[in-house]
């Protein structure tokens, strides 16, 4: 006789892992109408604060940084990495963020593992005003190996249809703002762990009072909180969140024809973490742009005579801002 647990899966073990997520994700939350066990997650869809609602929908992961993590037992950490992304890539269209579903895949079911991932995801959302409703946990043995995981997150965010940051009012002579990250985010990571086989102190090497690895594994930031304060403003014109493809390639992807951008790149104030990379791998300039945000998490395209306003805005939450360039008609 061959059960199910002898192949490899443990519905038992499963089951008692879900039961331990509960507590994570049963929030509260009045806009959440039904909890974990459901067959979906039910939500309240009704948005009297915008007069046309539109659905901002997202999906994210937060790549081969995730193998890392784990290899280092940093499971909350990465959980923060996948929501903070997530939710920057909607807030730069100017929506709020409001429900979370998350994915967790592995060679074996590890009961604390899982359940530390579940409550990473969950407490990541309610920092950021938004709730985790739940998700899938798949135990796929002779998938993945033991002890090895892959996650996912997809978001539902609320905007106002009139209110949208698309970059389509871009125009000639506007200013663009860089708001600072505090290292790699989510992004280059494949290239890290290349120059960490070749290089086997580069982990401890200390850059300021900070070691290698603690640099590279800071969790990603996210800037709901800071952006959504600007959103109503007159003179924000567009906003990129800076990920792989770096500073020119994710603004360029809200750029209306006819507009090119300047980047004056000796005003990008580099972090240290990323000059030791280019310096370690010997990396070229450009390989270093379009690969790494290089210290800029978010860009800001704004009216000239607004430039100074939204800059301490941004300041007074906490976040670097300063000017790296302008838009110029082609």
């Amino acid at each position: 006789m061959t059960t199910y647990k002898d192949a490899g899966v443990d519905i038992e073990n499963a089951d008692a892992t879900k039961q331990a997520m509960k507590k994570s994700i049963d929030s509260g939350d009045s806009r959440v109408l039904n909890s974990l066990g459901a067959f979906a997650s039910l939500t309240v869809g009704s948005f009297p604060e915008c007069k046309e609602p539109i659905l901002v929908l997202k999906t994210e992961e937060p790549g081969s940084k995730q193998l890392m993590a784990f290899q280092q037992g940093k499971h909350r950490s990465i959980c923060y990495d996948t929501i903070n992304h997530l939710i920057n890539d909607i807030v730069v269209m100017g929506a709020k963020p409001l429900y979370v579903q998350d994915a967790i895949i592995c060679g074996k079911l590890e009961k604390d593992v899982v359940t530390a991932l579940v409550d990473g995801f969950a407490s990541a959302c309610s920092e950021q005003d938004c709730v985790l409703v739940g998700g899938e946990t798949s135990e796929q043995p002779g998938v993945l190996q033991d002890g090895s995981y892959i996650l996912t997150a997809s978001i539902v965010g609320i905007v106002d249809k009139a209110k949208i940051i698309d970059g389509s009012t871009i125009q000639d002579g506007d200013v663009i703002l860089a708001v600072a990250s505090n290292g790699l985010h989510t992004n280059g990571y494949t290239l890290v762990r290349k120059l960490l086989s070749e290089h086997t102190d580069l982990a401890s090497t200390t850059i300021g009072d900070t070691t290698f690895m603690e640099w590279i594994m800071k969790p990603h930031t996210c800037y709901w909180h800071s952006l959504s304060k600007i959103f109503d403003h007159k003179g924000l014109t567009g906003m990129a969140h800076i990920t792989g493809g770096g500073i020119e390639g994710n603004l360029g992807r809200i750029m209306r024809e006819g507009l090119q951008m300047n980047i004056d790149r000796a005003k990008v104030d580099v972090l240290e973490i990323f000059k030791t990379i280019q310096e370690v791998g010997n990396v070229p300039e450009e390989d270093m742009y379009r690969t790494y945000n290089m210290g800029v998490g978010v860009t800001l395209v704004v009216r000239p005579d607004a430039a100074e306003e939204i800059l301490k805005i941004i300041q007074d939450t906490g976040h670097n801002c300063y000017p790296i360039g302008t838009i110029q008609s082609v």
